[in-house]
């Protein structure tokens, strides 16, 4: 009388086991047989709502099936379908499940330029994260940045959160920059992991740089190499001098407020010593409030004396208008465009205010990577 068939379960061992939950990322992944062979393995993993299949191979002496990678996603489902020979020639089947560890905590990063966006020469990829990022190396290695025509395109850590890339020099015109956020799973911190696993992608624009001269009042616009224009313009005061150093466009309102308050120009009673409720043709350069911008409330200051409160100031009207100075200018302008101050009496522009990573040299600025 013939045995029993061995039950599947001991004819194919499957690692995690069946019905498993809150199965950790470490957690190998594993199919065997104590004997005969594996035919065919299926594995298939569903997160937010996609299903991929998981690559893997059986192992020449047919005992095992291993994935290519080696680490489970998280807050998924794996289903395991896997077909094998026993040592007596019966054929099995199983077919198994088990979910993954669900992270309470998340972190993203907010990505500077914006997807499909056209931009100046001088635009740095930045991003901010919402978390402490502790290992670093990981999360930097999570994320590749890209360009057509191909180009170096180096890291820079600047303290836990922010995450910057840029070639050695300027873009160049025309060149097409792809962002590949491989952040899913990776774990930024202890407990803490990505959440993005997307692409986007920006075209860098023609060359425009401009160089502002404080000494002498002017701004120079360069357009591709060619001078385009010199136009007068009023900096910072002696009292508030405007940064040295270059700096990029990285926003541009044709009417915003500004209130000096905001900003740390306060008068005795906390209000601002200045409170503009419709800046016309405003470009911001740094993060903490150097823009260049509009400017209908001076007199005849422009390409003669300093007076502001350290932005750069180009004649206008009230609500703008695009025959000023201004107006012209910014309506030839990107967001990556670079504006660069000398002949200030300030400092340099620190590297991390605004996108100033220009201001550091080749060296300096892979210094601040991680291998």
């Amino acid at each position: 009388m013939l045995g029993k068939p061995p039950a599947p379960e001991d004819v194919i061992r499957v690692t995690p086991q069946d019905g498993a939950k809150g199965v950790r990322p470490q957690t190998p992944l594993l199919v065997r047989v104590p004997g005969g062979r594996l035919e065919s393995v299926k594995v298939v993993r569903s997160q937010d709502a996609q299903e991929t299949p998981v690559p893997g191979r059986i192992a020449a002496d047919g005992l095992s099936w291993r994935p290519d990678g080696h680490r489970l996603g998280l807050a998924a489902r794996y289903t395991v379908d896997a077909v094998a020979l026993d040592r007596d020639g019966n054929r099995s089947a199983r077919h198994t499940t088990f979910t993954t560890y669900v992270p309470e905590k998340r972190f993203i990063g907010y990505v500077t330029p914006e997807n499909r966006s056209t931009v100046g020469t001088g635009m740095i990829v930045s991003l901010e994260f919402n978390r402490e990022i502790e290992n670093r190396a990981a999360v930097q290695r999570a994320v590749r940045v890209t360009a057509e025509p191909a180009v170096d395109v180096r890291p820079h850590w600047f303290g836990s959160t922010r995450l910057d890339f840029r070639p050695e020099e300027y873009w160049a015109p025309g060149t097409r920059v792809t962002v590949a956020l491989g952040l899913r799973d990776v774990e930024g911190a202890p407990g803490v992991y990505g959440l993005q696993d997307k692409s986007f992608s920006f075209t860098v624009g023609r060359s425009q740089v401009s160089l502002v001269d404080a000494a002498e009042h002017t701004m120079q616009v360069r357009r591709d190499g060619d001078l385009l224009a010199t136009v007068p313009i009023t900096a910072g005061s002696p009292k508030n001098t405007t940064y040295n150093g270059k700096m990029v466009v990285t926003e541009m309102l044709e009417l915003t407020r500004m209130n000096g308050a905001t900003v740390g120009f306060k008068k005795a009673d906390g209000k601002g010593e200045y409170d503009i409720p419709d800046v016309p043709h405003a470009m911001r350069l740094t993060a903490s409030g150097t823009f260049l911008h509009g400017n209908y409330w001076a007199d005849d200051v422009f390409g003669k004396a300093n007076v502001s409160h350290g932005c750069v100031g180009l004649r206008d009207v009230k609500g703008g208008a695009a025959d000023t100075p201004a107006g012209w200018f910014f309506d030839r302008s990107l967001v990556g465009d670079v504006i660069e101050v000398v002949h200030s009496r300030d400092k340099r522009v620190a590297p991390d205010n605004g996108l100033g990573g220009w201001n550091l040299s080749w060296r300096e600025w892979n210094a601040g990577a991680l291998e």
